[in-house]
C-alpha cells in the first residue's frame, strides 16, 4: 500500500499573495513549505493582482466553498484612456484616448454599478465554454458569447484620481471581476478603460492586516507556522452558531436530523457540541429541524 504524502495540517492561513504568481501556485508554494496532505484556496486572484487568499488545510476545506461565496474588498487601480486586449495591464494596447476625466464624472458613471447589477465575464478568465477555460480560447484569438451573470456592488469609495488614474475602494460579491468594471466604466465615459492595480484586503470577516507573506512563512519554524492556522470555523464566523445537546450531536452526527429550541428559522448554521468544539455546518428545514450539511471529521 502506497503511503499517502504528507501531514495532516488542518485551518485556514491567511496569505498575502504576491505579484505575479498565480493562485494555484502561491497554494502549492505553500503546501510544500507546510508539507500539508490537503490543500486548498478560496477563490483565484489573477497573478497581477495582489492580496489576501484565504488557504484552507485539511479539515478546513470543508468550509472553502463558503469562503469563497462571500463577499470581497478590493483597492483597485483603473486607468482610462488606454484599453488592451485583457481589460488589464497584461495585454496588448489596442486603443488610446485623450481625455481628462474629472472626479464628477466617475462619480456619475459609477452610480451605475451600484446594487445588483448584470455584469458581462470577460474572455480572460477561468470561466469555462464546452469546457475549455475563456482565457484559452481568448489565447487563440477566440471570443465566444458570454451570459452576463448577477453580481453586487455592496460600497463603492473613490480613493484618489489623478491623470486618468482612478483608486477605488470596492465591496463586491463573489463572481465580480474589477476588469469588467474597468472596461465598462470606460465605455461609459468614452475613453476606454483597463485595470491596471488589484489588490484584495479582505474576503468576509477576514482582513490584510491579518495575513503573512510568503516570504515570512519561509523563515518560520514549522512550529512557527503552524501558530498561524486558524481554525476552520473562523471561516464561516458569519453564520449563526448552533450549541447541540450530548443526544442532539450524536444522532446529527449520525446523518439525522434534531430538533434544536435555540436554532435560526432557516439558513446555515454553524454546529458545535457541548464541549464548543466545532463539528461542521448545518441546515435548517422546513419543519425547524437542523441537518448536517457538511461535519468534520470526528
Amino acid at each position: 500500500m502506497a503511503r499517502r504524502k504528507g501531514n495532516d495540517v488542518h485551518g485556514i492561513l491567511l496569505l498575502d499573495k504576491p505579484h505575479g504568481l498565480t493562485s494555484n501556485r502561491a497554494l502549492q508554494i505553500t503546501r510544500r513549505l507546510f508539507n500539508a496532505r490537503k490543500a486548498g484556496h478560496t477563490g483565484s486572484l489573477d497573478p497581477i493582482a495582489t492580496g489576501l487568499l484565504p488557504l484552507c488545510f485539511g479539515e478546513a476545506t470543508k468550509v472553502s466553498q463558503y469562503l469563497l461565496a462571500s463577499p470581497k474588498r478590493y483597492l483597485a487601480g483603473i486607468r482610462f484612456g488606454v484599453s488592451t486586449t485583457t481589460g488589464d495591464t497584461e495585454g496588448d494596447v489596442v486603443a488610446l484616448t485623450d481625455c481628462t476625466v474629472t472626479k464628477k464624472q466617475v462619480q456619475q458613471a459609477l452610480e451605475s454599478f451600484q446594487g445588483e447589477i448584470l455584469q458581462t465575464p470577460p474572455m480572460y478568465s477561468a470561466l469555462k465554454h464546452q469546457g475549455q477555460p475563456l482565457y484559452k480560447l481568448a489565447r487563440q484569438g477566440i471570443e465566444v458569447e458570454r451570459q452576463a451573470r448577477p453580481v453586487s456592488v455592496y460600497t463603492s469609495k473613490i480613493v484618489s484620481l489623478n491623470d486618468n488614474l482612478l483608486m477605488l475602494d470596492l465591496s463586491v460579491s463573489s463572481g465580480f471581476y474589477v476588469r469588467s468594471l474597468a472596461c465598462d466604466m470606460g465605455q461609459m465615459l468614452g475613453c476606454g478603460g483597463h485595470m491596471e492595480t488589484l489588490r484584495r484586503v479582505a474576503v468576509a470577516g477576514f482582513d490584510i492586516e491579518s495575513s503573512v507573506t510568503l516570504d515570512q512563512l519561509d523563515s518560520l519554524a514549522e512550529r512557527e507556522r503552524l501558530k498561524l492556522l486558524m481554525p476552520a470555523d473562523q471561516g464561516i464566523s458569519f453564520l449563526p452558531p448552533v450549541e447541540l445537546s450530548v443526544d442532539a450531536a450524536y444522532y446529527l452526527v449520525q446523518g439525522q436530523a434534531v430538533k434544536v429550541a435555540s436554532a435560526p428559522g432557516s439558513g446555515l448554521v454553524r454546529l458545535y457540541d457541548k464541549d464548543r468544539r466545532f463539528i461542521g455546518i448545518g441546515r435548517i428545514l422546513d419543519d425547524g429541524r437542523v441537518a448536517p450539511k457538511r461535519l468534520l471529521a470526528a
